[in-house]
Order: structure tokens, then sequence, then C-alpha cells
């Protein structure tokens, strides 16, 4: 099982949130790894196994996402080793076939390490490449759009992101039309811009662990002019109504909101994370 890398992270996150356009490789490529590559890997840093033996990436493709994740579709053969490959432990996925170059995208454990002596022929199966987001926050529609883009290299065009509440839990398979969402009072979705756009904005992508984006501006949704009940959860979707649900968040303080409460996130106080 495997997960992205801060690099994806802050390119998804940019390029969903910021319409910062990342375009993926046409072909991405398995590397064999004997060490643990970590979330910050570089195509030069990620205890890949040494340029000789007749080592090389080879070329990977990737079946249509679901459930949350993507895996293999195709059995992957690397050349047969004319010398000790060391210990393979972990995979990466890179955007490059070059040896000590390109851009990690995922890196994982393999099941059961593997030492590669001279004369062993590696090769890895049909699905036994999986890269998978966990359960909560990000949506299953955008889990789904994101691995299709960055390892099929599906379309998914940046959208417009628009901040919402609800008054009861929202879930991974939830839609914008499908969350229960706070109505009347002249209650709205408020949107929130790419970074250099029209206030509110963005600020761009931090690559860490996690990697985020949040709001580089106050977001204040329309004065209540009646009661809106309790808020327990808030949203981003890519609607003003109904729409796809992108990231959510059940953890937020309840609140009852009356009439002429103001509802705001002051600068930098919602964070979109991905780890």
């Amino acid at each position: 099982m495997g997960s992205i890398t801060n690099y994806l992270e802050t390119k998804l996150l940019d390029h969903t949130l910021n319409g910062v356009t990342y375009t993926p490789a046409a072909t991405l490529y398995l590397a064999l790894c004997t060490a643990d590559p970590t979330d910050a890997a570089t195509g030069a840093s990620m205890n890949e196994v040494a340029d000789s033996g007749a080592y090389a990436r080879k070329a990977i493709a990737f079946g249509a996402a679901a459930s949350r994740a993507i895996a293999n579709n195709a059995q992957v053969s690397f050349d047969q080793a004319t010398g000790s490959w060391g210990t393979v432990t972990h995979f990466a996925i890179v955007d490059s076939a070059t040896h000590g170059a390109g851009n990690v995208l995922a890196t994982g454990a393999l099941s059961e390490s593997k030492s590669v002596v001279s004369g062993n022929t590696p090769s890895v199966a049909i699905g036994e490449v999986e890269i998978s987001f966990s359960a909560g926050e990000i949506s299953d529609y955008l889990s789904v759009a994101w691995l299709d883009f960055a390892f099929r290299n599906q379309a998914f065009s940046s959208p417009s992101t628009y901040v919402g509440l609800t008054t009861a839990t929202i879930g991974d398979s939830d839609t914008g039309s499908t969350v229960t969402e706070v109505s009347g009072g002249s209650y709205a979705r408020k949107q929130v811009n790419v970074n250099g756009g029209a206030s509110p904005t963005w600020d761009l992508a931090v690559s860490g662990d996690p990697s985020y984006v949040d709001n580089a501006d106050a977001i204040t949704l329309t004065t209540a002019t009646a009661s809106w009940g309790t808020a327990t959860s808030m949203f981003i979707a890519d609607a003003a109504t109904a729409g796809n649900l992108l990231f959510y968040d059940n953890d937020m303080a309840d609140q009852a909101i009356g009439t002429d409460d103001i509802v705001q996130f002051a600068a930098g106080a919602l964070d979109v994370q991905v780890s």
C-alpha cells in the first residue's frame, strides 16, 4: 500500500484550489528502493537501487481508480540482474525513466522485502502496487479524481471553490447535494478565489507533513437574517449550489447561528491538509 509524496500533494492542492495547472507525465515509472524513500523523496534522494547490475526503472500503467485507490493493471518486469541489487524494501512511482532524476509521486513498502542477486529477474504482479487515500476529510469524488488525474493522466480541470456549512455530519460519499446544508436566513456558500484573485483567496500550497493550503483572507459568509440552526461541519464544494464535494471537516466546534450573526473563518484559520 502506498501514499502520495509531498511533491504531488502540493501540486494537487494548488491545481485544485489555486488554478496552478499541473500536467501529469504521460508515462510513469516504477523504481525499487532499499529503504523508505519518505514523503519528501526526490528522484535523486529516494534510496533507490544503485544504477548498476542491469537495474533500471520500468514503465508502469494503472487501471481506473475506485474506492479511493488505484493499482497497476499490468505486470511490471525488470531486467535480469547481473549483480546484487541489495534488499528491496520499498517502491516509488517516478515521472522519469532516468536513474537519479525526476519527481517522485508516490511511495510504499513492499509486503515482503526481497534480496535481489545476480540471475534474478524481479517482477511485480498486477494489483500489487496500490496507491490510496485513507477515509475522511477528502471526498470519494475527489480522491478518485486525483488518482485518475495523477496516475492515469485523466482530465481534471481546476474547479471554482465554495465554503459551506452543514447541520449534520458529512461522509466521504456525500456530494454537494446530499450534505445536510444550512438553509434559509440568507445563507449562501462563500466563494474563495485562487491566489492573486479577488479577496478572499487561498494561499499557495506549503509542502510538508502535512502539505497544506490555508485562506489568505478572512472568509465571511452572508449575515444571517434568521436562525441557521446549529452548524456542526464545514465543507468545500465546486459549485455555489449542489456540485461535487471536495473537502470537509466534522471536527469544527458546534455553533448555534441566530439572526444577525456573522460566520467568519479568520485569515489562516481554514487549513486544507493532505498527508
